[in-house]
């Protein structure tokens, strides 16, 4: 009934539409830096000082950043189908992403340059083992994070942009891979950091998500009626929970589901990401919000 998830097919591919989302690439990175990170031209520093304005506490701050950008990203994606019909499903992604983009890069900015400014509650960070349980869990949550890079061109809108009924892979464990990586996600990191900045992050963003979890179902179930039921009655929110009841049967080549180019992508990008964390952080520090 769904679709078969992170499916590359080289064959069907254009090289013109990769020049296409290179270019476009290019250009949404431009508009950012001028519009938003460019402390000169940009009006990112102005939404920050604004926000800080409204309270002294960073967690405060953190929690209301995380509340406008989940307002923002949520209630857009519910206004999706209207929105598609009145300009189209490219102009639609285009405005989206314009709109969220900013709003999400202010927020990791902010937690990344005041993420040890909270109360210290614990300190594991020398205990034995927890440096390779945070990595562990941080490389297995960014492979649920991140199924949008199985459809590239149409995040960028060079493809039409579609809302798709994934079943296989991924989402045979969970239904909902983005909220249960970003709870892992936000378990280990503050697992590590310990602050009360970490938590109040961590508080925001799985709130998010669980929302998602709510709104993503009953906008499938609008989109796609039975067919959605059919999938929901197979897969679960919680991990492995239709494996284990027997509502979801695996097949015995199940592994070659994960072995394709998406998922070595993600693979690829997840190692890079750990090791420009110190570049990460310079850059972050440099725009001093």
């Amino acid at each position: 009934v769904g679709e078969d998830s992170a499916v590359f097919d080289l064959a069907k591919q254009k090289i013109s539409s990769w020049v296409y989302f290179t270019g476009i690439l290019g250009a949404v990175l431009f508009v950012l830096d001028v519009g938003w990170l460019d402390s000169s031209t940009g009006y990112g520093k102005a939404f920050i000082d604004a926000v800080s304005t409204l309270s002294e506490s960073h967690e405060v701050v953190m929690l209301i950043l995380l509340l406008i950008f989940a307002t923002v990203h949520s209630g857009m994606a519910s206004l999706r189908d209207a929105g598609e019909s009145l300009i189209g499903e490219r102009a639609y992604r285009v405005l989206f992403a314009g709109v969220s983009l900013p709003l999400a890069v202010s927020t990791i900015v902010y937690f990344i340059n005041h993420r040890y400014d909270g109360m210290q509650l614990w300190q594991l960070q020398s205990v034995p083992g927890v440096h390779e349980l945070v990595w562990i869990s941080s490389f297995i949550s960014f492979f649920l994070l991140y199924p949008s890079t199985f459809n590239l061109l149409e995040v960028a809108a060079v493809d039409k942009p579609k809302m798709h009924l994934w079943e296989t892979g991924v989402m045979r464990i969970t239904r909902h891979p983005q909220m249960v990586g970003q709870v892992i996600w936000c378990l280990a990191h503050t697992i590590w950091m310990g602050n009360s900045v970490a938590v109040a992050a961590s508080l925001g963003l799985i709130g998010h998500h669980l929302f998602g979890v709510w709104n993503g179902d009953r906008r499938l179930a609008s989109r796609y009626g039975e067919a959605f039921e059919v999938v929901k009655s197979r897969t679960s929110v919680i991990p492995f929970a239709a494996i284990l009841d027997g509502r979801q049967k695996l097949p015995k080549d199940y592994y070659k589901e994960f072995i394709r180019l998406p998922y070595l992508t993600i693979t690829a990008l997840t190692l890079g990401a750990y090791w420009a964390h110190p570049l990460m952080q310079a850059a972050s520090f440099r725009l001093h919000w």
